[in-house]
């Protein structure tokens, strides 16, 4: 049996929701297992450990897979509150010859020592917001509440490239430079100490020239910036790290003192993509946080008033497109792949209708059984993979009130509706049968060979719990998808590694590391052939990992 079609053993019973509309909600679920596990703190493990092997790890993967998360979810006695705010824990599986090793680290960043060394959360994260030092006396604790909110330097998300270099990242101004074989933290670097920006997103994308792209804030008096950002390919010396960033443009908040959120942009051969998405950032709020005790996660709010707006920049000018692609209000978290042909932008990503998912990942509701999580991940909406087609050369001549999308059996829209405007609606790139596994999230793509280009195959995971349950590989061309499954396991982003000598663009291997909540020291490292989508092998490790956000295959000879 396919396993597309194929229902999950012991899945989650489904209905048709009554209470949501116009959401893509689509459905409600009842006998969501608990995953509380997922979200427990471990200790690291520093020096590598072997790991047993089933089946069989292609002998010619030879590198290290990186991953990155919250491990530490506790400092003393006090609790973090979001799922974003854990500490961050450096993973590595060592791939040589068909054997594994494992190895973890907590990152040495300023947050996590200062916390270490108070024995409380001394440094306010996403969700979570710091209190006044018991230590300091009335009038001390009192004053702490006025000064601005400290960065935090916990950079969990992802492993990120600038230069040949590994760091990791999260969206604050500060990554760190971690050795890939060691995962020892060798260098902080603050994107400030360069440019003009506050932060930077931990999903940069890279040319195949080793040039990179970014996007940052800036906050001035005139209001809130989105900027452009590019970091030259090579290093002038070897204790260069930023060196050489420029801001390639800057672009107005379309409210000032409101700026969108961004997790991630795209970029295709000649433009960057920002999708500026009513998910607002209140700054007065954010700034005042220490104040009135609120987080800086209490500073978001969704306007489904906005309109969705698409931001071309040309990579080599630094001009952004004079016309405004708008759409009507989408969240997106990660875009899938952009590209160009015959005068249209094309635009894949996983998108939803509604931006308030980020308050449902407090840890709380992670945590939560019975009715109580189940009546959680009914209120989030859906996330599916969308593209939308933006036509380039729209000038004096171009029409009104027709489409200009020109692909054949594409039934994504644009319509210009006035002077620099074009109205712009998606087409689904998946059927019917990804409902059943709750839309999809983490996409991955063959990077190397696809990125910018037109491609055939996406891969990611299917969400029919708060996390992945599911790893799936869609098929753009027919539109079909294959499905890894098995029950009370929860499988981590997809990523492709190409094989040797590789043809075509599923030829490669699907890694992902799979949690075990309901098991004891029985995660894995999943190993599937990207073709098929059959299992290879899985490296088992003796010890207890949390459910992470991203990583990357950093290939050794």
């Amino acid at each position: 049996m396919d396993p597309s079609t194929r229902q999950q053993k012991n899945a989650p019973a489904f209905k048709k929701s009554k209470s949501r509309k116009n959401i893509n909600h689509f459905t409600d679920v009842q006998g969501l297992p608990c995953i509380e596990r997922i979200v427990s703190s471990v200790e690291d493990t520093p020096e590598p450990i072997s790991t047993n092997i089933t089946g069989k790890i292609p002998e010619w993967i030879n590198g290290n897979f990186l991953r990155n998360g919250p491990g530490k979810f506790e400092i003393g006695n006090q609790r973090f509150n979001h799922w974003f705010d854990g500490m961050a824990l450096l993973h590595q599986f060592k791939i040589c010859n068909g054997r594994v090793t494992y190895k973890s680290r907590f990152l040495s960043s300023d947050s996590y020592q200062a916390n270490n060394e108070n024995n409380r959360i001394a440094v306010s994260e996403f969700g979570t917001i710091t209190m006044p030092d018991p230590c300091k006396n009335f009038f001390q604790r009192f004053l702490s509440r006025f000064e601005l909110p400290k960065p935090s330097d916990n950079a969990n998300v992802s492993f990120v490239t600038y230069k040949g270099d590994y760091y990791v990242s999260t969206e604050t101004n500060v990554m760190h430079k971690v050795d890939p074989v060691t995962l020892q933290t060798t260098k902080k670097v603050d994107w400030s100490k360069f440019i003009a920006v506050n932060g930077a997103t931990a999903h940069p994308h890279t040319e195949p020239d080793g040039t990179t792209y970014n996007m940052g804030n800036s906050y001035t008096t005139k209001g809130a910036y989105y900027n452009i950002i590019r970091v030259p390919p090579t290093k002038e010396t070897a204790e260069d790290t930023l060196e050489g960033a420029t801001v390639l443009c800057s672009i107005p908040s379309a409210l000032k003192t409101k700026p969108s959120y961004y997790h991630s942009f795209a970029m295709s051969e000649n433009y960057v993509v920002f999708v500026e998405q009513p998910i607002k950032m209140n700054l007065l709020k954010i700034v005042t946080g220490k104040l009135t005790g609120k987080s800086i996660s209490d500073g978001f709010f969704w306007d489904p008033k906005l309109k969705t707006i698409f931001h071309l920049i040309d990579k080599q000018t630094g001009m952004v497109n004079s016309i405004k692609y708008l759409a009507k209000p989408l969240s997106t978290f990660h875009q899938i792949n952009a590209y160009e042909d015959n005068g249209l932008l094309i635009i894949d990503m996983c998108a939803s209708d509604d931006g308030q998912a980020i308050a449902n990942y407090k840890i709380q509701n992670l945590r939560k059984s019975g009715e109580a999580l189940d009546e959680v991940y009914n209120t989030l909406c859906r996330v599916f993979p969308r593209r939308f087609v933006l036509p380039l050369n729209v000038d004096d001549d171009t029409p009104y009130d027709q489409n200009l999308n020109t692909l054949s059996n594409s039934a994504a829209t644009s319509v210009r509706i006035a002077k620099n405007k074009v109205f712009c609606t998606h087409e689904d790139l998946h059927g019917k049968d990804l409902h059943q596994y709750g839309g999809l999230e983490f996409p991955q793509i063959n990077y190397g060979k696809h990125n910018t280009r037109p491609y055939r195959y996406f891969y990611g995971c299917g969400f029919r719990h708060l996390v992945g349950d599911t790893l799936i590989k869609m098929d753009l061309h027919e539109k079909h998808m294959k499905v890894w499954e098995q029950p009370d396991l929860y499988p981590s982003e997809p990523i492709f590694v190409p094989s040797p000598n590789a043809t075509e663009e599923d030829d490669g291997v699907i890694l992902s590391v799979v949690i075990t909540p309901n098991k004891d020291k029985s995660t894995f490292l999943l190993v599937l052939d990207a073709k098929t989508f059959e299992e290879l092998g899985r490296a088992v490790v003796p010890v207890n990992i949390p459910y992470g956000f991203h990583g990357t295959f950093n290939a050794t000879a």
